[in-house]
């Protein structure tokens, strides 16, 4: 008897619960007969009698003239606060804010902070087969086709049939630039919103919340970026630890230098995992100039080497300090080594150490 009634228990519970309405799904459950109260009254004290201390503690704070009064009962929505998750190195949000928006940092000076927000959210709905309806990026402003999504219920359970939700939704993004261009703001809105379950209308826009619909797209397109730039960060890092080809050429200012066979930004720390591995200690860098101070300290030696006496490493240098000046030179990068008082080396100097590093730099298996 125990058995069948939980069965039919979990039977009914799973077809009241199988199609409930927008409605239903956000106001609590259970009655509300408290709407149907009225307020009390205060306690009549006789005059001749003493009136007892009452406690303000639990009394409700009077409302605000323009504070809605209609929202009691099945008017009143019960859900979860949507809140904008910003994950992507430089995000930030505003605390408390209303709209779904969310403030980007130029972290990455490749391109211009507007290019890479408008390339990532193009990347996110081609991925997820989302149409444009328009794309303005004078204006700043795009805007989706329809996003549908369908969803398949069980009907009553005795008609052993299913019906299918679908919810149909437009949203329309703009991008606000700071004047220096280093800081954006994207803003999503919801632009329509239509749910079906079989062929009746169920909802519209005004029936959802609209922020909740605009949060949850906007951190699917901030999810969507923190992945590319994790993914970019991931191929960055096998590049750096990729051997790199050099050869002898000139820098920009006609001195003999390495010409390594990479862009600046792989080649710059590739050349700083290459100097700790021949046995020079980097005193003090500044990557926007590309110069390096270091001090050379002799290459690094192992067990087997202290034995022979012998550092395929070593480099025909004093102990003494030195400076590098790494510089663009279109897909490729120099490498110019300097004295102290900041004098090119000779060609022929140069060469005395291209071999020692034209093998480290090829190296496959430099640690990071």
């Amino acid at each position: 008897m125990t058995t069948k009634f939980f069965i039919g228990t979990a039977i009914a519970v799973s077809v009241l619960s199988a199609c409930s309405s927008l409605e239903e799904r956000q106001i609590a459950s259970g009655n509300f007969e408290y709407t149907k109260q009225q307020p009390g009254k205060d306690i009549q004290v006789p005059a001749d009698v003493d009136r007892p201390n009452f406690s303000q503690a639990y009394k409700l704070p009077a409302l605000d003239e323009n504070a809605p009064r209609n929202f009691i009962g099945k008017d009143l929505k019960v859900v979860s606060p949507a809140l904008v998750l910003p994950l992507v190195t430089g995000s930030h949000v505003d605390d408390g804010s209303k709209d779904a928006k969310v403030f980007f940092d130029q972290v990455d000076d490749s391109q211009p902070l507007d290019t890479t927000i408008w390339n990532s959210l193009l990347s996110y709905l081609e991925e997820q087969g989302i149409g444009i309806e328009s794309f303005d990026k004078d204006k700043q402003r795009l805007v989706t086709d329809w996003v549908v999504a369908k969803e398949i219920l069980d009907d009553h359970w005795y008609s052993w049939s299913s019906i299918e939700r679908d919810t149909s939704q437009r949203f329309e993004f703009d991008l606000e630039m700071k004047s220096h261009g280093r800081t954006a703001t994207l803003n999503a809105h919801l632009v329509d919103y239509q749910e079906r379950q079989g062929q009746s209308v169920v909802a519209e826009k005004s029936d959802v919340d609209s922020r909740a619909k605009e949060v949850d797209i906007l951190n699917k397109v901030i999810g969507h970026y923190e992945y590319q730039i994790r993914v970019a960060d991931a191929k960055r890092l096998r590049e750096i630890r990729r051997g790199m080809q050099i050869s002898i050429g000139q820098d920009g200012e006609d001195a003999p230098a390495f010409i390594i066979d990479s862009n600046y930004d792989t080649a710059w720390p590739r050349v700083l995992l290459v100097l700790r591995k021949l046995g020079f200690d980097v005193k003090d860098y500044d990557k926007s100039n590309g110069l390096l101070f270091v001090k050379y300290n002799g290459a690094e030696s192992g067990w087997w080497d202290s034995i022979w006496s012998n550092n395929e490493n070593a480099l025909p240098l004093e102990k003494q300090e030195y400076r590098f000046r790494v510089e663009e030179s279109g897909e490729q990068t120099s490498l110019t080594v300097l004295d102290n008082e900041s004098t090119p080396f000779t060609k022929d100097k140069l060469s005395g150490l291209y071999d020692v590093f034209a093998r480290v730099m090829a190296d496959d298996n430099l640690d990071i």
